[in-house]
């Protein structure tokens, strides 16, 4: 299996189109044992991933640490890991994010990883205001010089926090949601992204799972997988849980999507080869809870490019029957 590479942005990584989200390794996924972890983890590597994304609160500092040992346990060259900072505070507000603050969580970082320096700190979906804060980029300013961080970048919800962090010249990346059910990305950050130079990470692009077409109706959920306990924004952004799209209208939309999907596929593997049609995408972070769907994953890479009737028949379907719900609202 060859993995296609991309540039990623001003950093000068050539980093794989498809990388490993390890958001699901770490919490908030319903039970994921630690032997499954490591082997999706370790089939995502063996599949030629080189880019591997996290965050200091994927189960506490859990999702970090397996990332610590399998690496360790495989030696060679070490793939590119990103992680984020922020989500730690609580309350999780502007005035948090000081230097102080943010020195610590990267401290935290650095022991949970086992490495004297982070390939790339993001800021973990702030607060808006954060945006605005310029103090905030001239404190991560301060850690690569310092020798803590190599580049930063931020992670948003929105379009506008993506195109006013991208004023700031030292913002290497912007991880951002971006599928076939949250396409306004595409209109204005994009083109500003590949102006500027900025790597740009998609993430949640099969929509928590609701892109792989596996779902119906009764599909039920674990009481601590967000998919159930996130439904309706409770405890982070709702954009975050099925892209904020309704279960029954999402469920209605990929029923029309299958028609679309190549017979060389699977609805998943057509879903992140959309995603990798647009040039502006650096990366792609599908999550993986076990070997079988890291393999998966890796594999859309493989496929064709998709024709433009179908790109445009996959902007139908949003904008009849998704945009109402999400294009106004991030």
């Amino acid at each position: 299996m060859t993995i296609a590479t991309r540039r990623f942005g001003r950093t000068n990584w050539d980093l794989s189109e498809i990388g490993f989200g390890a958001w699901a390794i770490g919490g908030s996924w319903g039970n994921v044992n630690e032997a499954d972890a490591r082997a999706s983890l370790h089939a995502a590597l063996d599949a030629g991933m080189t880019f591997i994304d996290t965050a200091d609160v994927y189960g506490d500092g859990r999702s970090e640490r397996i990332i610590r040992d399998v690496l360790r346990e495989r030696g060679g060259e070490r793939p590119i890991v990103a992680t984020k900072a922020g989500r730690r505070l609580s309350p999780h507000v502007a005035d948090g994010y000081t230097k102080a603050n943010l020195e610590a969580f990267i401290d935290r970082s650095l022991a949970n990883l086992g490495v004297e320096v982070l390939d790339l700190v993001q800021l973990h979906c702030p607060p808006t205001e954060v945006y605005y804060r310029p103090e905030v980029f001239e404190a991560l300013d301060s850690f690569v010089t310092a020798g803590k961080i190599r580049f930063y970048g931020v992670s948003v919800e929105k379009v506008e926090e993506a195109l006013k962090a991208i004023s700031f010249p030292n913002v290497a990346s912007v991880q951002i949601i971006y599928n076939i059910f949250r396409l306004r990305p595409a209109e204005l950050f994009f083109p500003e992204a590949l102006r500027r130079d900025v790597g740009v990470i998609v993430r949640v692009p099969l929509a928590s799972g609701m892109l792989t077409g596996k779902m119906n109706a009764g599909s039920q959920f674990a009481a601590d997988d967000h998919r159930n306990f996130n439904r309706h924004g409770e405890s982070f952004d709702v954009g975050e849980t099925f892209s904020g799209v309704p279960f029954e209208v999402a469920l209605e939309a990929v029923e029309e999507l299958r028609a679309l999907v190549p017979g060389d596929a699977s609805m998943a593997q057509f879903a992140l080869r959309w995603i990798l049609m647009e040039e502006a995408v650096s990366v792609v972070i599908p999550g993986a809870r076990t070997r079988e769907q890291a393999a998966a994953n890796a594999a859309s890479s493989e496929l064709a490019p998709l024709p433009a009737a179908t790109m445009e028949r996959v902007r139908d379907i949003y904008r009849r029957r998704i945009a109402p719900h999400v294009h106004h609202r991030w």
